[in-house]
């Protein structure tokens, strides 16, 4: 069979970032529920940055390190968020265009919640897999954004979301899929899918979210269990416990993925509160490090998790990888595949650490005005120049050749680099 996986992956965390410990004293939030969180910073989104310029920076690294042979093999871009821009237009034709990419190429896009990046990544591999071109690649993006105006309601829908705020992020993560997986061969055909109506998170209108803490939390647990029950019925020998060397899970914030992964060692192992400590630490929070430094990145965290466990773990021999995404409505799939030493060195290569840290820190009174500012691209601006001089440290952190936003004219977006 045909090997097929992410032949390379980058992270792209924006601009500026916010300390969540000073949000959370700010906002005077209840500190014990906040540690619990397990959220250390999360990347805010700039009036002039947007899910497309997060998406480019990501993705800009891995096509210029393409021959013109081998980006011209680039014939399906999908793009895969919660947060686009426009009903009807893909934000995979900004893509196409901004990166140079072959007009032999197939540009859409998938909406399903967080579960979007993984939906994007199992149909990239189908379509290699599928060999009706073979050699092709695919580029996935998954770039979200986090909006902040909650829609009021009644009945269910009105748990404290005080405690979104500080977990919700903005960033992208962009994967060239083929059949060359020198980053991650997927196991293919181990993959557990699972899925139901539920009226967990939502986002009714275009720039506010509704929902419900607790049933999304027992929803994500739900579907952890359900995903990998399914998993080990395609999987003969499946064992959560010692099939995998480590696991990236769907992370809205730290403490989710700690009790999700502490029901399933419980329910799966009988395993007792020690046992279950020493394992979270060994095989999940080499996948945390880096969500807890950009936030809950909707469709692109469960790949933000993937790449910090590849950076961060020790992979001297090749180690089997679960990995569970889960998206509100709800779906959720469980599935692995193998990373080697070899696919370490290339994700380290791209220094993303290092862009981590070149984020401008907001203070509080900037990141006050941000949240006023931000209103100027709200959903649907027909027209709007944006100011490059808003935070100008902010802007210039991350160096020459970085995309912004800069203007919207008649709805179509016009970009620009940093010279």
């Amino acid at each position: 069979m045909t090997a097929v996986g992410i032949e390379a992956i980058n992270v792209f965390g924006g601009s500026a970032y916010l300390d969540v410990e000073k949000l959370a004293r700010h906002r005077k939030l209840d500190m014990t529920r906040f540690t619990n969180l397990l959220m250390k910073e999360k990347t805010v989104a700039l009036p002039y940055e947007d899910p497309i310029t997060f998406g480019v920076n990501a993705a800009k690294p891995l096509i210029d390190a393409l021959s013109a042979e081998e980006k011209d093999r680039i014939e399906m871009v999908i793009s895969c968020t919660e947060s686009s821009f426009d009903f009807g237009k893909s934000m995979s034709t900004y893509f196409h265009k901004l990166l140079g990419l072959n007009r032999n190429c197939r540009l859409f896009e998938l909406k399903n919640a967080c579960y979007s990046g993984v939906a994007g990544l199992q149909m990239a591999v189908n379509f290699v897999l599928s060999e009706t071109s073979p050699g092709a690649k695919a580029l996935v993006i998954a770039t979200d954004i986090s909006r902040f105006m909650v829609v009021e309601g009644g009945g269910a829908l009105t748990e404290d979301w005080s405690f979104a705020e500080p977990s919700s992020g903005a960033g992208a993560v962009a994967m060239i899929v083929s059949d060359m997986p020198n980053v991650f061969q997927v196991d293919v055909g181990a993959s557990g899918y699972y899925g139901f109506e539920v009226m967990d998170t939502c986002r009714p209108i275009p720039d506010g979210d509704a929902g419900d803490a607790d049933l999304s939390l027992l929803s994500y647990l739900d579907c952890c269990e359900g995903s990998f029950r399914e998993y080990a019925k395609r999987v003969e020998g499946a064992d959560f416990a010692n099939s995998f060397g480590y696991l990236a899970m769907h992370t809205p914030f730290g403490g989710m993925v700690k009790g999700a992964h502490r029901d399933m060692m419980r329910k799966m192992v009988k395993a007792n509160p020690k046992e279950i400590e020493a394992d979270f630490g060994r095989r999940l929070m080499p996948g945390l490090t880096y969500c807890q430094r950009v936030g809950n990145i909707m469709g692109a965290t469960t790949a933000l998790a993937l790449v910090s466990t590849i950076e961060n773990g020790d992979f001297e021999t090749p180690q089997r990888v679960g990995i569970f995404s889960y998206g509100s409505g709800c779906c959720s799939e469980f599935f692995s595949g193998v990373v080697t030493k070899d696919g370490q060195e290339r994700v380290r290569a791209l220094r993303i650490k290092d862009q981590l840290d070149k984020r401008y820190e907001l203070s509080m009174d900037e990141y006050e005005k941000l949240l006023v500012g931000s209103n100027v691209v709200k959903f649907g601006t027909r027209n709007v120049v944006l100011d490059a001089d808003f935070i100008p440290q902010a802007r210039s952190a991350q160096g020459n050749g970085t995309l912004f936003l800069k203007e919207i004219k008649e709805f179509q977006r016009r970009y620009d680099r940093i010279a």
